[in-house]
C-alpha cells in the first residue's frame, strides 16, 4: 500500500515529466535502433520495457532506462558477426542473466568509488554533446542519427565539423519551428499564470504548435514545409500480422556459439558501467537527496534485458539524456519513467501516424534546453572556486574528454586523473622536514595523519633521511587510526638502527602499546611478564568455573 501511495503521490508533476521524456525518447529509440542495424521496433520495445519494467523495479526516482547510444557500435558489430538478429537476442538474454548475477554479488558498490567531480564533469560534457548534436536537427539537417553521443559520427563528420556543414543544408521551416518551440519552452516558466498549469508540460504545447504550424505550411503550399525526412519516422503497423511480426524471439540454437557468450559478457559489463554512472548522476541531480541501491538497480536492469530480449528488443541501460530530461521536466518519483514507457506502448498501437507529424526540430529545442541546464557555466565556476587543483582539474578533463571521445572514455580519464591527484596528495600529506630551517637543539616534530598508508611511505622515508645528526625527534601518532605495516617497519628500523648510527634521539608518541614495548630495551622481559600473567589468569578462571559447577 505504501508503494502505491508513493507512486501516485506526485502524479501531476510525474505525468508531465513522463510526457516530456516520452517525446524525447521516441526519436532516440528509433535512431539508436537504426544506427545499430536492428529493426526499428526493437528500440521502441527496449524503451517500453525500460520504462515500465525497470522503472517499477528500480529504486532510482529519476533514472530512465532504454536503448543506449553507448551500445550501438557493440550491437551493430554483434549482429554483423553473428549474422542473425535472433542470435543477438540470445546474447542480450545472457547479458541480462550476468547482470542479475552482478547484482546478487553486490558489484553495484563499485559506484561508490566514482568521484563527484568526475560525475559532474560527465554531466556537463553530456550537456554540451546534447547541444552540439541537436543544433543540426534544429536547422533541418539530420544525417546523424538521433541519440548519437560519439564525437566521430557515422556520416564522416564530428560534433564540431557538423556545425559548419549545417550551413550548406539550412531548412528555414525547421529553424522557424525550433525558434517558436524554444520561445514557448522559455516563456512558459517566466509567465506567472502559465507556471501554474503544471499538468500540461510546455514541451507538449511546443510539439502541438509545431505540428499545427507545419500543417499550415503544407496546406498553404509554402516552401517552409518541413519534409518527411525531418519528421519522426515511426513504422505504422496496418494489420494484425504486422503487429505479430514486431515480436522477434531469441534463437537458442546459438547457445553453444562462443561468440554469443563473448558478446553477452561485453554487453553486461558495458551496460552495467553505464548504468552505474547514470545512477550516480541521477542521485546527484535529485533535490530530495535520495540514494539508489545500485545492486538492486543491476538486478532491475538484468530483468529488463531478459524481458526485452524475449520480445525482440535492444539491450538497455539507464540513460543520461532521458534521465536529465526527466529531472529538468520536474519529475518527483519513478512514476514518471513508468508513464513514459506506457505512453510509448499506447502511442505505437493507437497513434503512430500522429507521432509521425512531429518535426525533429521541436524535439531538438527541448533537448537543447536540457543540455544547457546540464552544462550550466555555474557548475564550472563552482568547481573552480571549490578547489582549483584537486577538484577542478579532474572535473574539466572529464568534461573535455566526454565531449571529445565518448562517455566511458571520458569518465575513465577523469578517474585516472583523480587517482593521480590522490597519489600526489597522499605523498605530500606526511610531515616534510626542511634541513635549512633546522637549528641545533631544536626538537623536530613529525605528526602523522589520521590514516597512514603505503602511499605515505616514500614521503616519510624522505623526511627521516633528511633529519640531521645529533638531533631530537618526536614522531606523534596520537591522531592516527591506521598505520600500514610498511610504515611501521620503516619507523622501527629508523629508531633501532639509523638513529643510533646518527646519534638521533627518537621518541614515539601515540603508537600502540605493543609497538612501543617492542621498541623498548625491556621488551623481552615485559613479554615474559605478560605471558606469565595470562597463564595465571587462565588458572584462576578455571578454579572459579569449578567452584561454580560444584556449588
Amino acid at each position: 500500500m505504501t508503494k502505491k501511495n508513493n507512486l501516485f503521490t506526485n502524479l501531476n508533476s510525474d505525468f508531465g515529466s513522463g510526457l516530456v521524456v516520452f517525446l524525447v525518447a521516441l526519436p532516440l529509440c528509433l535512431g539508436i535502433a537504426l544506427a545499430s542495424g536492428a529493426p526499428l521496433f526493437s528500440g521502441i520495445i527496449s524503451g517500453i520495457v525500460g520504462g515500465v519494467i525497470v522503472g517499477f523495479l528500480s529504486q532510482s526516482q529519476l533514472s530512465v532506462s532504454g536503448p543506449a547510444a553507448g551500445l550501438t557500435a557493440i550491437v551493430f558489430t554483434a549482429i554483423t558477426d553473428l549474422g542473425s538478429f535472433n542470435a543477438f537476442l540470445l546474447a542480450v538474454l545472457l547479458a541480462g542473466i550476468f547482470q542479475l548475477i552482478l547484482g546478487f554479488i553486490k558489484a553495484g558498490t563499485i559506484s561508490n568509488y566514482f568521484p563527484n567531480n568526475v560525475i559532474e564533469g560527465m554531466l556537463a560534457g553530456i550537456g554540451v554533446i546534447i547541444i552540439l548534436k541537436q543544433i543540426p536537427h534544429a536547422f533541418g539537417y539530420d544525417p546523424d542519427f538521433e541519440g548519437d553521443e560519439s564525437f566521430l559520427q557515422i556520416d564522416g563528420q564530428n560534433s564540431f565539423s557538423e556545425l559548419f556543414h549545417v550551413l550548406n543544408h539550412i531548412q528555414l521551416g525547421s529553424i522557424i519551428i525550433a525558434l517558436v518551440s524554444l520561445t514557448i519552452l522559455i516563456l512558459w516558466n517566466k509567465i506567472e499564470f502559465l507556471k501554474k498549469i503544471k499538468l500540461v508540460p510546455p514541451a507538449l504545447i511546443a510539439v502541438i504548435v509545431s505540428i499545427v504550424l507545419n500543417e499550415y505550411f503544407i496546406k498553404s503550399g509554402s516552401n517552409l514545409v518541413v519534409a518527411k525526412e525531418h519528421l519522426v519516422s515511426l513504422p505504422v503497423p496496418k494489420t494484425f500480422e504486422d503487429f505479430r511480426n514486431i515480436i522477434i524471439y531469441p534463437d537458442f540454437t546459438f547457445i553453444t556459439n562462443p561468440k554469443v557468450w563473448i558478446i553477452a559478457i561485453t554487453i553486461a559489463v558495458v551496460a552495467s558501467i553505464e548504468t552505474l554512472l547514470c545512477i550516480e548522476a541521477a542521485d546527484r541531480m535529485d533535490k530530495q537527496n535520495r540514494y539508489t541501491n545500485t545492486n538492486i538497480e543491476l538486478k532491475a536492469q538484468g530483468i529488463g534485458n531478459i524481458i526485452s530480449s524475449l520480445l525482440g528488443g535492444l539491450p538497455m541501460t539507464s540513460v543520461a539524456v532521458r534521465t536529465s530530461a526527466n529531472n529538468a521536466a520536474g519529475a518527483k518519483s519513478k512514476m514518471s519513467a513508468i508513464i513514459h514507457g506506457l505512453l510509448l506502448l499506447v502511442s505505437v498501437i493507437f497513434i503512430p501516424s500522429i507521432l509521425n507529424k512531429i518535426p525533429l526540430a521541436t524535439l531538438a529545442a527541448v533537448l537543447i534546453l536540457v543540455g544547457y541546464k546540464l552544462a550550466n557555466p555555474k557548475t564550472i565556476k563552482h568547481f573552480w572556486e571549490k578547489d582549483k587543483i584537486y577538484q577542478f582539474i579532474p572535473f574539466i578533463f572529464t568534461f573535455i574528454a566526454v565531449v571529445a571521445t565518448d562517455l566511458l572514455k571520458g569518465v575513465a580519464l577523469g578517474i585516472v586523473i583523480n587517482i593521480i591527484f590522490i597519489l600526489i596528495g597522499n605523498s605530500k600529506r606526511a610531515y616534510n622536514f626542511k634541513v635549512e630551517d633546522y637549528h641545533e637543539g631544536d626538537i623536530i616534530h613529525i605528526d602523522l595523519a589520521q590514516e597512514v598508508s603505503f602511499l605515505n611511505k616514500s614521503a616519510i622515508k624522505d623526511t627521516l633521511n633528511k633529519i640531521p645528526e645529533n638531533s631530537k625527534v618526536v614522531i606523534n601518532a596520537s591522531a592516527t587510526v591506521y598505520i600500514a605495516h610498511d610504515v611501521l617497519d620503516l619507523i622501527k628500523e629508523f629508531k633501532k638502527i639509523k638513529s643510533k648510527d646518527l646519534n638521533i634521539n627518537v621518541k614515539l608518541v601515540g603508537f600502540k602499546e605493543a609497538y612501543k614495548l617492542e621498541n623498548s630495551e625491556g621488551y623481552q622481559n615485559t613479554v615474559t611478564i605478560v605471558q606469565k600473567y595470562n597463564v595465571l589468569k587462565r588458572k584462576l578462571e578455571t578454579i572459579e568455573n569449578k567452584e561454580i559447577i560444584f556449588n
